[in-house]
C-alpha cells in the first residue's frame, strides 16, 4: 500500500523558516497533483498549495510570497519551503496526492491519499 511520509515540522520563532518534505513510498508509477493542506486548532482543514505533475503551482493568498511548493518527480517527493512564518501559520500540515498509481504485483491506483501530518508551531 502506498504511504506518504512527512517530515520537517517543529517549533520556530516568528519570521523564521521551515522546510517540509513528503515522500511517497513504494514502487510509484505516476503521481498527479501533490499538495499541502493545514489544520489549525479549532478550524477546518484548508488548502495551502498544490503542484501538478508538470510543475504548475497554486498557493492560497495568505501564503503567497512566503511559501514555495516544489517537487522532485524522481524522488516522488513534494516540498514546502516556508519563510517569514507567522503565529497564524501554526497548524498541523498534511501532504496530499490526488491520484497515484503504484505497482505491487499488479497496478494499484488510489485517489486522495493523505500523509499523517506534521505539526508546525510558530511562537516566540
Amino acid at each position: 500500500q502506498v504511504q506518504l511520509v512527512e517530515s520537517g515540522g517543529g517549533l520556530v520563532q516568528p519570521g523564521g523558516s521551515l522546510r517540509l518534505s513528503c515522500a511517497a513510498s513504494g514502487s510509484i508509477v505516476s503521481i498527479n497533483t501533490m499538495g499541502w493542506y493545514r489544520q489549525a486548532p479549532g478550524k477546518q482543514r484548508e488548502l495551502v498549495a498544490t503542484i501538478t505533475g508538470g510543475g504548475s503551482t497554486n498557493n492560497v493568498d495568505s501564503v503567497k510570497g512566503r511559501f514555495t511548493i516544489s517537487r522532485d518527480n524522481a524522488k516522488n517527493t513534494v516540498y514546502l519551503q516556508m519563510n517569514s512564518l507567522k503565529p497564524e501559520d501554526t497548524a498541523v500540515y498534511y501532504c496530499n496526492v490526488d491520484d497515484i498509481t503504484y505497482y505491487s504485483g499488479r497496478y494499484h491506483r488510489y485517489f486522495e491519499v493523505w500523509g499523517q501530518g506534521t505539526l508546525v508551531t510558530v511562537s516566540s
